[in-house]
């Protein structure tokens, strides 16, 4: 039976609130810098600035990249898993459906995590609680995604598949970073990821976009300077560091701090409105997600511990 969460420490729930902010603030960054750029040269823009920043605190702390062939070739795997196809199909996604609704279903990658792993590895089965979680929280993705748009098939609801595919992405990243990258500190794993995802992106947007230009609106350079610095570079080592202090299970709750923030900001700069469904989505989602997180239990033994199988 997996032991519950360690309890958060008030620098751990600082932690946790300050990344959710961040990233919450990304989606609206993202949707304002798209009004200008294409997807492509946004992504482009995100992984390789992000990278520059990791490369300056990795050479700051003394350390050096790893040059063996065999990791970069996992860097090349993991960035294409992690950054190139999510952050692609993320974005291209949110040019047609709201920040706050692409915020709720970024926060289902935990739910694929649990399922990528119970089939990959032995040491993390699908037990009763973890079924009941993604049961739960699936359920919230439908609501959130609206029966109306299951029901026909248009370009909203495949921006909707779209992102919700970028959340599989990520699942499948942490899998092969637990079997390819685990030996590496963090922020080295995450500069090597993003290097090679910038070394994907980079030609591609070329090809596809044509040479990047200089932004006119000052709100697009904001934005992407918001987007690729706090945004991935920060927020990376943020993550990191909740993981090392708080535990991956605690890390998972910063998918719940997320969505608040970026529905608020959505409404309130873009103006966004969420049908009722996806508010009580979410909610549905959020208990699925305390579920798997083990927050709250999937049933208790009368004068026993908490029953996980």
């Amino acid at each position: 039976m997996p032991p519950a969460p360690p309890a958060l420490s008030a620098r751990a729930w600082i932690d946790l609130i300050l990344l959710g902010g961040i990233w919450g603030a990304s989606f609206l960054s993202i949707k304002l810098a798209l009004e200008e750029i294409p997807v492509l040269t946004l992504v482009a823009h995100r992984v390789v600035w992000a990278a520059v920043i990791l490369w300056v605190y990795v050479l700051w702390r003394g350390e050096r990249a790893p040059l063996t062939g065999r990791i970069w070739g996992a860097f090349l795997v993991m960035g294409l898993l992690n950054n190139v196809v999510p952050f692609t199909l993320m974005a291209w996604g949110q040019q047609f459906i709201e920040t706050g609704l692409t915020s709720i279903f970024n926060a289902g990658t935990a739910v694929f995590g649990v399922l990528v792993a119970a089939l990959l590895f032995r040491d993390e089965p699908l037990t009763a609680r973890r079924t009941i979680g993604v049961l739960t929280a699936f359920a919230g993705v439908v609501l959130a995604i609206g029966p109306q748009n299951l029901a026909q098939f248009d370009i909203r609801s495949l921006a909707q598949l779209a992102v919700i595919g970028g959340t599989l992405s990520y699942a499948l990243a942490a899998a092969w970073a637990r079997v390819r990258l685990a030996h590496l500190a963090p922020h080295v794993a995450a500069g090597g990821m993003l290097t090679a995802s910038a070394l994907l992106m980079v030609p591609l947007a070329w090809i596809v976009d044509g040479a990047p230009a200089v932004p006119a609106r000052p709100v697009t350079l904001v934005a992407i300077a918001y987007f690729a610095v706090p945004g991935t570079a920060w927020a990376f080592l943020l993550y990191y560091r909740i993981i090392a202090t708080a535990g991956s299970g605690n890390a998972m709750l910063v998918t719940l701090l997320i969505p608040p923030v970026a529905i608020a900001l959505g409404a309130g700069v873009l103006h966004e409105r969420l049908a009722p469904n996806a508010f009580l989505g979410f909610a549905i989602l959020a208990l699925g997600l305390l579920i798997l997180n083990g927050t709250i239990r999937a049933g208790r033994r009368r004068g026993g511990p908490p029953r996980d199988s």
